[in-house]
C-alpha cells in the first residue's frame, strides 16, 4: 500500500528541513512524497533540490505560481498516485517514526475509508515543549455542526474519495479543509478511525492559529460550508467550540503545572 504524503511550500526556507527529515525517518517505506512550491524565492527551491538525492524516486515536486495553499493541495493530489494519501505542512513535522506504518496497518481494513489522530502545537523557541495538544478522540459526525472536525494534518484517507467527492474547495480561504471534510464525513458519510496517536507537531502561527481575525475568517467560511452543503448550523452552534477550547487550553495548563511540580 503506497501512501502519497503532499507537502505545499511556498517560501518555508526556515522550516523545511524539519518536515523533510521527519518524513525521512519514517519507518514505513513505501510511500512517495509529493511538495507542491509555490515559487519561493527564500531558497526552498535550493533545499528540495538539496534533499532529492536523499529521497530517490519517492519525490515528485514542481515550482510554479498558485492560488494559494488549498490550491498547491489540490495539485499535489493530482499528482498523488498512492492509494492513501495524506497533508503535512511544510512547517510541521512527524512527532513519531511509526506515523506511516500506523496508518497503513489501519487501512488495510477495506471497511475503513479514512484516519484520523491528535496533534500538538509548538512555539519555534522550544519545539519541545508542547504548549497546545489537539485530540480528536471525541471527534463525532454531529459535531460538525458546532465547527469541530478531526485534526486535519492527521487525516488520510483513500485517493478514490477525492477522485470520487472532490478536493478542497478554493473560494474558502482558511478552511477549504472543514469544508473538505464537512463533505466526506458529515455528507457522504465516509468510514473513518480513530487512531490514538500524536500525529504531527505543528508551530504555532499558522492561518488558523493566528489570532482572533482569523477565528472570525474561520466562523465565515464556516457558515459559507454549512450553506453551501446544506448543513443546519449556527453562529451560536459555533460558540460552543470555542468554550470547549477555552477548557481544553485550560486543562492542558493544568497538567503542565502538576507535572512541572
Amino acid at each position: 500500500m503506497t501512501i502519497s504524503i503532499i507537502t505545499a511550500t511556498f517560501n518555508s526556507a526556515a522550516t523545511l528541513r524539519d518536515t523533510f527529515e521527519s518524513v525521512l525517518r519514517q519507518d514505513y517505506p513505501d510511500y512517495e512524497y509529493i511538495v507542491v512550491d509555490g515559487g519561493s524565492k527564500d531558497g526552498t527551491v535550493d533545499i528540495i533540490g538539496q534533499y532529492q538525492p536523499r529521497f530517490g524516486s519517492k519525490l515528485k515536486w514542481i515550482s510554479e505560481p498558485d492560488n494559494g495553499i488549498y490550491d498547491a493541495m489540490n495539485k499535489g493530489i493530482g499528482m498523488a498516485t498512492g492509494d492513501v494519501v495524506g497533508i503535512l505542512n511544510s512547517d510541521d513535522f512527524y512527532t513519531r517514526r511509526d506515523i506511516l506504518l500506523q496508518v497503513a496497518e489501519a487501512m488495510r481494513d477495506n471497511n475503513v475509508d479514512a484516519v484520523y489522530g491528535d496533534i500538538h502545537y509548538v512555539d519555534d523557541s522550544d519545539l519541545t515543549k508542547c504548549v497546545r495538544y489537539y485530540s480528536s478522540k471525541r471527534f463525532g459526525r454531529r459535531l460538525m455542526r458546532c465547527g469541530f472536525m478531526p485534526a486535519h494534518p492527521s487525516f488520510y484517507c483513500r485517493r478514490s474519495i477525492y477522485e470520487r467527492h472532490g478536493a478542497f474547495d478554493t473560494a474558502y480561504k482558511v478552511a477549504a479543509d472543514f469544508e473538505c471534510l464537512l463533505r466526506f464525513i458529515f455528507i457522504h458519510r465516509i468510514s473513518t478511525r480513530y487512531l490514538p496517536l500524536d500525529f504531527v507537531t505543528m508551530r504555532t502561527g499558522g492561518a488558523s492559529t493566528s489570532g482572533w481575525s482569523s477565528h472570525r475568517r474561520i466562523l465565515r467560511d464556516h457558515q459559507a460550508a454549512f450553506k453551501k452543503n446544506g448543513v443546519y448550523s449556527n453562529v451560536l452552534f459555533e460558540s460552543l467550540r470555542y468554550g470547549y477550547k477555552i477548557c481544553e487550553l485550560i486543562g492542558h495548563k493544568l497538567h503542565l503545572t502538576k507535572t512541572n511540580n
